[in-house]
């Protein structure tokens, strides 16, 4: 692959940010002889139409995908990682609201540093909405509970890869707002190096951030899944301690008393040792899948 950079921009109903700031992108990736992908998602507005013009109008090649239907926010980046040909991708929003110029900075800064991820971190600056804030923050808890975690801005929609690297984990991402989540925790499960570097972030030029507490619960949800893939004792055997110590302590507050053995708390270990069973069988599949 060539030792250049490509930018992978996903677009849904964006047509008015995209008016507004693309040409700035065009002249930017033609004065840095970067890549340029961009995926329209399924858009119902003028997204693909402006798109069209600015291909035809412009001097600078770029590559347009467009997906018939919507395919959610990691389904567009997905489309667009993997048809980068360039070492390093990066991905930014269709907002307008990431500096051009902080692309430059990650770039030099994974060459540096030979990191395999870099994310973009927002540390500091505040969050549009009170929504998008507590979404966010039950989302860095979670993943923190569950695993250890030294990246801050996990779901920063600016990052950039080694190319090679991110294609090889595209199939187990989903194609939700989770990819951006899911992908950082997927190369920290995996021992890559993932470093953060600050960036900063404009107000959204047109249009509303979905970003909120449901897609934060559908995030969990994912991180819950790709714990399990890669580390399911994380999940499994906390649960199981928790039925046996808490059956046992029922049970013997019983047995004690001269009361016999409790229904109650005999279910309680028994359903802790299924579940540590399950535990022992999703471990020997993660090494089965890991192995592949």
């Amino acid at each position: 692959m060539p030792d250049n950079l490509t930018i992978v921009i996903p677009a849904y109903n964006e047509s008015e940010s995209l008016s507004l700031f693309f040409s700035e992108v065009l002249d930017h990736c033609k004065n840095k002889g970067y890549q340029l992908i961009i995926v329209n998602d399924g858009s119902s507005d003028n997204t693909l139409s402006i798109l069209t013009d600015f291909k035809k109008n412009s001097d600078f090649d770029f590559t347009v995908l467009s997906h018939k239907v919507n395919r959610g926010y990691g389904g567009a980046l997905k489309s667009g990682i993997a048809k980068s040909k360039t070492k390093y991708t990066i991905t930014i929003d269709a907002d307008g609201q990431h500096y051009l110029e902080d692309v430059d900075v990650l770039f030099e800064k994974i060459k540096e540093t030979d990191a395999d991820l870099i994310v973009g971190s927002r540390r500091g600056h505040s969050s549009a909405s009170v929504y998008r804030s507590v979404g966010k923050s039950i989302i860095r808890m979670v993943a923190k509970i569950l695993m250890k975690l030294s990246i801050y801005d996990i779901n920063s929609g600016m990052k950039i890869y080694d190319t090679e690297l991110v294609q090889k984990y595209l199939s187990l991402t989903p194609d939700t707002m989770s990819f951006s989540d899911i992908i950082t925790l997927t190369f920290v499960n995996n021992r890559h190096l993932v470093i953060e570097e600050p960036i900063r972030i404009k107000e959204r030029i047109k249009g509303l951030s979905t970003i909120g507490v449901r897609t934060a619960f559908e995030t969990v949800m994912e991180i819950i899944n790709i714990i399990i893939l890669f580390n399911p004792a994380r999940i499994f055997l906390p649960i199981s301690a928790f039925f046996l110590v808490f059956g046992t302590i029922w049970g013997a507050n019983f047995f004690f008393q001269g009361k016999g053995i409790s229904i109650g708390a005999s279910t309680l270990i028994l359903t802790g040792l299924i579940i540590f069973l399950l535990g022992l069988i999703a471990e020997q599949l993660s090494a089965v899948r890991k192995n592949q």
